[in-house]
This record gives C-alpha cells, sequence and structure tokens, in this order.
C-alpha cells in the first residue's frame, strides 16, 4: 500500500508539471522495464522517486537538505540543479502574468527566514507545513522544478510530525483540483495572505486521508459500487474525477456504477450535472 501511494503521488505530482506519464507508466519505470515515453518525462520519474525515498535523511529546516533534495530532484533535467535561481521569475497562465517572484538577489535571506520560522514555528504542523507551501511557492527560489518541489517538501514537514504522512498521496487530490489549487495560489497572493492557500491545502489533506482510510479499513472486498456510496456520503459534492483517483478506476467505470446504482434507486442526483450533488437513497 506505501509503496502503491507513493507511486500515485509521483504520478500525480509530475502530471500537474504537464508529465504525460500514466500510473501504469511509472510502475513500469520504478520496476526498470521499458517504457514508450519522452526521456526527460521517465527521467523526472526516476529522479523524483529518489528523492521521496530519502525524505527520512532530510530535515525539513535545513537549508543544505533543501538545496540537496533540488539537486536530486532535478538531476539531469537542469543544469543548476541544486542551486538557487540566479535571474528574475515570473508565472503565467497561458499568456498572462500572474506573478511575479521577488528578484533572485533576495532569494537566499528569503529562504533563510522562511526556513528559520519553520524551525520554531508556533503553530500546527500541518498549518505549518500549508504555510511554507504557500511561501516557498511565493518565492519560487528555483530557476524550474518549484511546484513539485514545494509539495515534496510539505510531505517532509507533515512525516516528520506523522511518519506515516509520508505516504499521503495528497498530490493525487491537488491533480484533481488543479484549477483550485492555483486559484488558491492567487488568491492568497492578490490578499497577501497565506489563508486561502491553507483552506485549500487543509481540505486536500483530509480528502486524500478519507480515501487512505476506505481503502485500508478492511474493506478491500468491496466492489466499486460502495467505495462510490462510501465517499459520496463523506461529500455529496463529489466529482467523477475525483471518485475515479480515490478508488483507483477509470472515469468510465465510474460513470457505469452511477447509472447502475441510479437505476436500482440506490442513489439519485439533486439538480444539474455541473451545479448540482448526489444523495444517497438508505
Amino acid at each position: 500500500m506505501r509503496r502503491n501511494n507513493r507511486i500515485r503521488t509521483i504520478q500525480a505530482s509530475l502530471a500537474i508539471e504537464n508529465n504525460t506519464l500514466s500510473i501504469e507508466q511509472v510502475t513500469a519505470v520504478l520496476e526498470g522495464k521499458q517504457v514508450l515515453g519522452l526521456p526527460r518525462e521517465i527521467q523526472e520519474v526516476r529522479n523524483a522517486f529518489a528523492a521521496y525515498e530519502q525524505l527520512p535523511n532530510w530535515q525539513a529546516y535545513s537549508c543544505a537538505d533543501l538545496l540537496t533534495a533540488q539537486g536530486l530532484l532535478m538531476a539531469g533535467l537542469v543544469d543548476d540543479a541544486g542551486c538557487f535561481r540566479t535571474g528574475g521569475v515570473g508565472i503565467y497562465n497561458a499568456q498572462d502574468l500572474i506573478h511575479v517572484a521577488p528578484p533572485a538577489s533576495r532569494v537566499a535571506a528569503l529562504m533563510a527566514d522562511l526556513l528559520s520560522w519553520l524551525a520554531s514555528a508556533p503553530v500546527h504542523p500541518l498549518i505549518a507545513s500549508c504555510v511554507f507551501h504557500y511561501e516557498f511557492e511565493f518565492i519560487h527560489p528555483f530557476a524550474d522544478g518549484n511546484g513539485r518541489m514545494g509539495r515534496l517538501w510539505q510531505t517532509l514537514i507533515l512525516s516528520q510530525w506523522q511518519p506515516l504522512l509520508a505516504y499521503l498521496p495528497v498530490e493525487s487530490v491537488i491533480r484533481v483540483r488543479q484549477t483550485a489549487y492555483y486559484q488558491a495560489l492567487a488568491d492568497a497572493d492578490s490578499l497577501a495572505d497565506s489563508t486561502p492557500f491553507i483552506e485549500f491545502m487543509l481540505q486536500a489533506l483530509l480528502d486524500a486521508m478519507t480515501d487512505v482510510l476506505v481503502k485500508t479499513s478492511g474493506k478491500r472486498s468491496v466492489k466499486t459500487s460502495g467505495k462510490i456510496l462510501a465517499l459520496i456520503r463523506e461529500n455529496t459534492s463529489v466529482t467523477i474525477p475525483e471518485l475515479a483517483v480515490s478508488i483507483g478506476v477509470s472515469e468510465r467505470s465510474i460513470e457505469r456504477n452511477l447509472k447502475k446504482l441510479q437505476v436500482e434507486h440506490r442513489l439519485s442526483r439533486i439538480g444539474p450535472a455541473n451545479g448540482g450533488h448526489w444523495e444517497v437513497n438508505g
């Protein structure tokens, strides 16, 4: 289960950065099998797995460990892996500039301040991990790989609070809600307040934990339809893509099971496809 969750984590985190390899392809890469894919995407998978495997050996507040981790994550992908950026950087949504990161001359000092804050953060680790993630993306300390690095480091922070969280595939939830993830970052920028991003990430963490609990509660033999009903009871607005990711089946399989549940009058759809919600009957 831990290995499967790690594979889901890696595939989802890289998919957010436009890596096209599927769960099956990522699994094959990590098993040393031949995979038909772009060499860069295959290298990204190998690097990410190596980085996540090193989590127990790093301290979240260590700048040296942060640079080592980024060097491992981006090895062979960029020339300056493991080094803070030396130039300016902007973040674009299509053609629109949505964020200008602080000047490169300030990066080292800003990261030192952030890591110092993290070392004695006066808030719960769940909150501290979200704040760090947001501030890290705001600073954008590296020329490339900031998104996957921010998610990796939040996992490290959480794992040093509760070791099992090293295997929590929250990236799978973020992948499904990718637009909302970026919107939460933008909203926090606009308000100069990390609260919108903290709220988004806490919900994503809760949903990822719920997913894992459903899968490890001794109900592995439950059919897909039973898992769908359990997840809908937790969240009546859950979407088909979210159900597919949580259960680990295709969206087409989810659609077939939803239709069957409705025909059997075990499930009802209230309102339109967009904006409505599910209701479990009985």
